[in-house]
């Protein structure tokens, strides 16, 4: 099976993340069942019939990420999930999905998401998986997405502390005073970020628009819960060089030789809770 063809695909860039684009998404983590996701890490784990997250035919593609918040409406059991792997990186606004595919190999025992709010390329993304998987068996089946909105409805997905690495990688810079609520990093957002985002884990920030840039440092250093990494640490994690190298808006920016803005930070202990404890 050939890898889908982008030009099938194309939406504009920008949606608005506070209009109501009619997902489905779980009551909570514990109503989610990601064996339609994730088939060869799970068994299913609800008593109705799972169905594949990948559908061969175009016109079913549309309904097969519904299965695992629809059917999931019924609590899954405790103990499975506990005995189950659990999502550990999240790329929210993914794209086309490069840097799930380039991390997936890289971290082939690691359980991958990417969150797109865009119907025709979180389509695309999910019928690229599929190929993969059948043109590579055994690779790439630790990686899916889900058509969503994270600035609304992340902590119905993750429980608290559950992932290790968050990517924002060429975000909508929403360049309007007014439409600055809109953006991706916020005072009220990176909140629920560091609910998610286990202790020690990173979030990774990219643009090459010089005053987003600013803008996500300025609220990230002000927030108590996470901390920058220095750029000599940066440099050493694997992980950076597909953050800048591996999506179809980083590949843009290098064509067109523009400048690109790293920041990447560690979540830190609750420095308050910390206090009260010593």
């Amino acid at each position: 099976m050939s890898l889908p063809q982008k030009r099938y695909f194309r939406q504009r860039a920008h949606a608005n993340p506070f209009s109501d684009h009619h997902l489905d998404y779980p009551k909570s983590p514990a109503h989610i069942d990601w064996s339609s996701h994730y088939p060869a890490f799970f068994t299913s784990q609800t008593t109705e019939e799972s169905t594949s997250l990948l559908s061969s035919t175009r016109e079913d593609t549309k309904q097969s990420l519904s299965i695992s918040t629809k059917s999931s409406n019924l609590l899954i059991d405790e103990s499975l999930i506990k005995s189950q792997r659990k999502v550990e990186f999240a790329d929210l606004g993914c794209g086309y999905g490069g840097l799930l595919v380039a991390l997936s190999t890289l971290y082939p025992d690691t359980l991958l998401l990417g969150m797109e709010i865009r119907v025709k390329v979180e389509e695309y993304v999910r019928e690229k998986i599929h190929a993969l998987r059948l043109q590579h068996p055994g690779q790439y089946q630790n990686i899916s997405i889900i058509r969503m909105n994270a600035m609304k409805f992340l902590p119905n997905f993750f429980e608290k502390g559950q992932l290790s690495k968050m990517f924002f990688l060429f975000p909508d810079p929403h360049f309007k005073t007014r439409k600055h609520k809109a953006r991706i990093i916020t005072t009220q957002l990176l909140a629920e970020y560091a609910y998610v985002l286990r202790v020690g884990g990173i979030i990774y920030t990219i643009t090459d628009v010089k005053e987003l840039h600013e803008w996500m440092v300025k609220h990230l250093n002000e927030h108590p819960l996470f901390k920058r990494i220095p750029e000599e640490e940066t440099n050493k994690d694997p992980v950076v060089f597909h953050v800048s190298q591996s999506t179809e808006e980083g590949k843009k920016v290098e064509r067109n030789n523009g400048e690109k803005f790293l920041a990447c930070y560690v979540r830190i202990e609750d420095p308050y809770r910390m206090q009260e404890n010593s």
